[in-house]
């Protein structure tokens, strides 16, 4: 077992509560999980409850220290990663008022609306473009205009990760990372946006959202002595302000400078970056100001669908790669990316467009489908995989294009998630970006994450790249091709060619199907 002092890192997912152990190192010593519930009680909605996010963090943080035989006295700190926008109404001692509105709800799409037709210049953090349903804002509005009884009798409405913290230690604040990059909050524009929340009117929300507004890896206080004797922990343990899950991950790649950015991959790509000046314009979020590191920027954007279309197509035509994968033992992936590995790049002409479940980069269009383009009869199940593959790191790049066009390099880009165990699928990724790939050791970067801001937090390290320094380590490094760059350029180019050529055709064939389905449900 390596040697203490300990950092506990909490990650609130979607799913559920997991909680690591880890040295002042880097080292995981364990984890442990619990899965909490999600409802749907109308389309569009999603909720939690609160009361049961609490248990199910007493269980895992019992059941990890037990695990451990570690004493409570050496775990020296504590921060606590969360979704985005997953909003609570509170009395004010912090009982919640009804079910937490997650961040995947969508039912506040009038108020997001509303929020984009203000043309305020806090929308520069939306590139001045469609307002998000699953942001903060638009949820508090709603609750507002909907619930009006539930939002004049709470004391405090706050982000799911403000309240576990409050939780542990009775203070209340607010994340920077949360206020940032869900509520518009700009430091260097004193703050949030009085004149926007004025013009959709919520001007209000300022007395009910915490007013002390802290930097990631400032200590909150003490872990309160009841809750420590129900978490099976040491009361007055370091409590450090923690943020959002994506945004943890990114520190826990160790993305703590500018020009560095993570790439986080599984069903989707979401893309996380720091710049040294403020950027901002159509295509991606941000730049948020000391969102994760004060005096830095950070850039977020985000693909829909990617592993998710590789698994399509891995479940629905790729049956004798899946036989073969069983006949030799092996994962099907393996086999698919053989047949891959021996396609020409450019797969022979087939270009595949990765907006299967709409566009979120650069396009933030929810109409968008996927297309493929370029078959013939000479055409196999390899070429469809690897033009898949191609087209999701053509997405990637088309981002990254956006992102240059407003002066923001890439310089490196860290890598986490499934698709880190196709070699062709981050040698790809490497060569049509021309930027090294970097993997690290540890997988967990959320928790780890969280771990270094808990550090930070206990005056283990001075700040967060120190933590990051001491804590990341990098695993391997993938260097792009330049000729298998320039080789890939035209694909990439009819890649982007493609939406802006068939939106038209895309809208009216989604449309219409929206409007089959729904009359279909009324018959």
């Amino acid at each position: 077992m390596a040697e203490g002092p300990y950092l506990m890192g909490i990650d609130y997912g979607t799913g559920g509560v997991r909680v690591g152990r880890f040295d002042r190192m880097g080292t995981p010593a364990i984890f442990h999980a619990v899965e909490f519930r999600t409802h749907h009680p109308h389309p569009g909605w999603a909720e939690q409850d609160p009361a049961e996010w609490w248990s199910c963090l007493v269980r895992a943080v019992r059941n990890a220290m037990e695990e451990s035989g570690v004493p409570p006295g050496e775990i020296a700190g504590i921060s606590v990663d969360a979704t985005s926008a997953t909003v609570l109404a509170t009395d004010e001692q912090g009982k919640h008022l009804r079910p937490a509105i997650l961040w995947m709800d969508v039912r506040a799409s009038d108020q997001a609306r509303r929020i984009q037709e203000t043309g305020d210049p806090a929308l520069k953090y939306n590139g001045f473009g469609a307002v998000s349903a699953e942001w903060g804002l638009p949820k508090v509005m709603w609750i507002k205009e909907n619930e009006p009884k539930t939002y004049d009798s709470a004391g405090h409405i706050c982000d799911c990760g403000d309240w576990v913290i409050q939780r542990l230690t009775g203070e209340w604040a607010a994340s920077i990372n949360f206020a940032s990059s869900k509520y518009y909050y700009d430091r260097d524009e004193d703050g949030f946006p009085v004149s926007l929340f004025q013009a959709v009117g919520i001007e209000d929300l300022l007395e009910k959202y915490p007013k002390n507004v802290l930097d990631l890896g400032v200590p909150v206080g003490g872990l309160r002595k009841d809750v420590a004797e129900e978490l099976g922990l040491k009361a007055g343990t370091p409590v450090a302000e923690g943020g959002v899950d994506a945004y943890m991950g990114a520190l826990g790649l160790g993305v703590v400078e500018p020009g560095k950015l993570a790439l986080i991959t599984g069903s989707s790509h979401v893309m996380i970056a720091q710049a040294a000046e403020p950027i901002h314009g159509h295509g991606f979020w941000g730049a948020y100001t000391d969102a994760m590191i004060r005096g830095q920027y950070t850039v977020e954007a985000g693909q829909a669908s990617t592993g998710s279309v590789v698994a399509w197509f891995k479940n629905h035509f790729a049956g004798d790669a899946v036989a073969e994968a069983e006949r030799r033992g092996v994962d099907p992936y393996v086999v698919l990316n053989e047949l891959a590995r021996d396609i020409p790049i450019g797969s022979q002409g087939v270009v595949v467009l990765d907006y299967f479940q709409g566009n979120r980069s650069p396009h933030t269009d929810p109409l968008a489908r996927g297309m493929v383009t370029g078959l013939s009869l000479s055409h196999g199940p390899g070429h469809v995989f690897r033009a898949i593959l191609e087209g999701i790191c053509f997405g990637t790049e088309h981002i990254f294009r956006i992102l240059r066009g407003h002066d923001f390099e890439p310089k490196s880009i860290v890598v986490s998630g499934g698709p880190t165990k196709s070699d062709l699928w981050m040698q790809m990724h490497a060569d049509v970006a021309n930027v090294p790939i970097s993997l690290t050791r540890e997988s967990e970067g959320p928790v780890l994450g969280s771990a270094m801001l808990a550090a930070v937090g206990a005056g283990i390290y001075p700040d967060i790249p120190t933590a990051a320094k001491h804590m990341v380590h990098t695993e391997r490094t993938i260097e792009p091709d330049k000729t298998r760059h320039e080789e890939y350029k035209f694909y990439l180019d009819r890649y982007i060619e493609t939406y802006p050529r068939m939106m038209e055709v895309m809208h009216k064939t989604t449309r219409h199907v929206a409007g089959t389905a729904a009359a279909a449900a009324e018959a």
